[in-house]
C-alpha cells in the first residue's frame, strides 16, 4: 500500500529593469526596498516545509523521483544548490520560526523547542499559551495554542494588513509547524495525536468552520487502520540506504510496517499518534490543504493568500531510524508521489498559472554515530545530564557548594541566578568558569557566554555568528554551546540535528511557477532569511520588518 490521495502598473521594459536591478542589488548583499510590485501577483503562495529534510536527500534519491513531485522543482522550477540556515541551534522551531519572519532566532524570541525562563528556570514550550485550548480536543500544559511567545512578524501578517481580504491558513503534524508560520494574524491547524483529526485553537476562533467539522467527521484517519506501509520500490533499489533493523534503530525499524498493530480492534489515540511516524500524517495533512483550498476559497481572486503545510512525518522517520534508512528513503519516495497528486490538484483548482510553489525544510539532519564510525569518523553522544554535573562538579571547587548551574535552556547552560546573588558572586566569573568546564566535554566543540554574545567580542572565532543568531538576551540563559562535527546530545532518538554543521543547515529550497520563476539550478550559496524578503516581493508587499536577509537571486523568465 502507498499512501499518496487523489481525492500598480508598469510597462514591460520598466519591470524588467527594476528586477534586474533589484537581483543585482540583492546579490550585492544591498537593502531593498520596502514595497515591491512585479507584473502580476500569484493569487496563492503555497509554501511547502518537509520537516527534516537534509539537502542531500534530495539529490541522492532524484533519479528514483515520480515525473512531477519533487522533479517538477528540479526539472521545471528554480532551486538552490547551497540554501543553509545562519543560525546554530537547528531545530523545528527555530527553523519554522524564521522561513516567513525573515529574522534569526536573535530577533524572533524561538530560540528552540523548550527553554526554561532565564529568571526563573520554568520550563517554557516555544508556542504554549494556557489562555487559550484546542477546539473540541484536549489540551495539556505545554501543547502549542499561540503565537504569543513570537515577537516579530510574518509575511503573511504584512500581506493581511495591506488587504483584509487575504487569508493566511498554516497546516501541520505538528502544533509548532503551523502557529509560527501562521503568524500573528493567520490560522493555525494542526494534527491532533489524540483523535486523527485536524483543529485549530481559541486564539484564532471559538468554533470550527463548517469544512473544518465536515473533514473531522469523515474521520480519514481511521481508513489506515491496520493497513501496511509498504516499499514503493523493489528491494534492489534501497541499495544506497541502510537496511531495516539496525540495533540502534527504534523500535519498529522495518518495512512492511503494519500501522495499529497491536492497538486493540478500532482506531484509538495510540494508533493516531503512530501516523506521524509514517507517511500517513502527511497524506492527511495534504487531504487537509485541499479542504482548506475549497472550504476557504485560496487563490480565487485577486487578493492574494499564503497556505502553509509543514509535514511532519520525516522528522519523526528520521529521529528513529536516521536520515540514512530504508526507511527515510522510502518515506521521501511516498512524499514525493503526494506532492505530484497535490499539484495536479492545484493546477486544476487553482490553476497552473496563478500560484507560486515553495519547499524547503526547518532544518537537516546528521547522520546516526553508528554510521559516520563506519565511514571512519570521530563521531560520538554528548550526555547533557552527564555535562551539567562534571560542570557542577567543578563550580563547587571554585565558588564553594551550591547547585550554581540549574540546568539547560535550549542550547544554553542557565545558572541558579539566586544563589550567586546570595553569595556575592559575579555571573561573568561563573560564566568564564563554567565555559571552561563545559569545552572538557568530548562532544562540546564551542561555548561563549553572555558577556561575550551581549558585547559581540569574540568575532571570528568558530561558530560565533551562529551561535550569536541563535541568542536571544531577554530568552536564553547564560552560557551557549554548540556541539563538535559529527557528535550529537544524547537522548532516546537515533539520529538528531540542531548544530551549526552543514549536515543540519542545508536544507532543499526549491520554487515553482513559471510567471514568476526561470527554471535552473543555482549555486549561489543563500541564507535561508532571504526567504521572507522574497516571498514579500512576489506579493508586493513591505517586507516583514524584523526582516534580516537580501532578496534571494531568483531568476525571473
Amino acid at each position: 500500500m502507498t499512501f499518496s490521495s487523489s481525492t500598480l502598473c508598469f510597462s514591460r521594459r520598466s519591470a524588467l529593469a527594476l528586477a534586474g536591478s533589484l537581483l543585482l542589488a540583492a546579490c550585492a548583499g544591498q537593502p531593498q526596498p520596502q514595497t515591491v510590485a512585479l507584473l502580476t501577483k500569484p493569487k496563492l503562495i503555497v509554501f511547502m516545509v518537509v520537516d527534516g529534510l537534509p539537502q542531500r536527500q534530495i539529490v541522492d534519491y532524484r533519479d528514483q523521483l515520480a515525473p512531477d513531485g519533487l522533479a517538477r522543482f528540479l526539472d521545471r522550477g528554480a532551486w538552490f544548490a547551497n540554501a543553509h540556515y545562519g543560525h546554530a541551534f537547528t531545530v523545528t522551531a527555530a527553523g519554522h520560526a524564521t522561513m516567513l519572519t525573515g529574522a534569526y532566532p536573535n530577533r524572533t524570541g524561538i530560540i528552540g523547542n523548550d527553554w526554561r525562563d532565564p529568571a526563573t528556570g520554568v520550563p517554557v514550550y516555544n508556542t504554549q499559551d494556557t489562555r487559550y485550548t484546542y477546539i473540541g480536543n484536549t489540551t495539556n500544559a505545554f501543547d502549542g495554542t499561540s503565537p504569543n511567545n513570537l515577537k516579530v512578524e510574518t509575511v503573511g501578517d504584512v500581506l493581511k494588513r495591506a488587504d483584509a481580504r487575504s487569508k493566511v491558513i498554516a497546516i501541520s503534524g505538528k502544533d509548532r509547524g503551523a502557529i509560527l508560520p501562521a503568524g500573528k494574524t493567520g490560522t493555525a491547524y494542526m494534527y491532533m495525536g489524540q483523535s486523527g483529526e485536524f483543529a485549530s485553537t481559541t486564539f484564532y476562533m471559538a468554533q470550527h468552520p463548517a469544512w473544518v467539522n465536515a473533514f473531522n467527521a469523515a474521520k480519514p484517519a481511521d481508513r489506515y487502520f491496520k493497513t501496511a506501509w509498504k516499499p514503493l520500490l523493489p528491494e534492489a533499489a534501497y541499495a544506497r540506504s541502510l537496511p531495516d533493523l539496525q540495533p540502534w534503530y527504534a523500535a519498529g525499524g522495518q518495512l512492511p510496517m503494519m500501522l495499529g498493530e497491536g492497538e486493540g480492534d478500532t482506531p484509538n489515540p495510540s494508533f493516531y499518534r503512530s501516523l506521524l511516524r509514517s507517511p500517513v500524517a502527511d497524506a492527511l495533512s495534504l487531504d487537509f490543504a485541499r479542504a482548506a483550498i475549497a472550504g476557504e476559497g485560496l487563490g480565487q481572486d485577486d487578493a492574494p493568500d499564503i497556505l502553509s503545510i509543514s509535514l511532519s512525518g520525516h522528522d519523526y522517520v528520521n529521529h528513529a531510524f536516521s536520515a540514512e534508512s530504508r526507511l527515510s528513503h522510502d518515506h521521501l519516495l511516498q512524499l514525493d508521489r503526494q506532492f505530484q497528486d497535490f499539484f495536479r490538484d492545484l493546477d486544476a483548482k487553482v490553476g497552473k498559472d496563478n500560484y507560486i510553489a515553495v519547499l524547503t525544510a526547518d532544518h537537516g539532519f546528521t547522520p546516526a554515530s553508528e554510521t559516520l564510525k563506519t565511514r571512519g569518523l570521530i563521531a560520538g553522544r554528548q550526555s547533557l545530564s552527564m555535562a551539567l554535573a562534571h560542570v557542577n562538579a567543578g563550580l563547587v571547587k571554585r565558588f564553594g557548594e551550591g547547585k550554581w548551574a540549574l540546568g539547560f535552556s535550549a542550547s544554553t547552560l542557565l545558572f541558579d541566578k539566586k544563589l550567586l546573588a546570595e553569595k556575592g558572586i559575579a555571573q561573568n566569573d561563573m560564566a568564564a568558569e563554567a565555559c571552561q568546564l563545559l569545552l572538557a566535554e568530548p562532544g562540546i566543540g564551542a561555548a561563549y557566554t553572555r558577556q561575550e554574545l551581549d558585547s559581540n567580542s569574540r568575532t571570528g572565532a568558530p561558530f560565533f555568528e551562529q551561535m550569536r543568531h541563535s541568542w536571544h538576551s531577554e530568552v536564553s540563559g547564560d552560557l551557549q554551546f554548540v556541539v563538535k562535527l559529527n557528535w550529537m546530545i544524547t537522548g532516546s532518538a537515533a539520529a538528531t540535528h540542531g548544530s551549526p554543521h552543514a549536515f543540519d543547515t542545508h536544507v532543499p529550497l526549491l520554487m515553482y511557477g513559471p510567471k514568476w520563476v526561470k527554471p535552473g539550478r543555482i549555486a549561489t550559496p543563500v541564507d535561508m532569511v532571504g526567504l521572507a524578503p522574497t516571498l514579500a516581493q512576489w506579493l508586493g508587499v513591505a517586507r516583514p520588518q524584523a526582516a534580516e536577509g537580501a532578496v534571494l537571486p531568483v531568476p525571473r523568465p
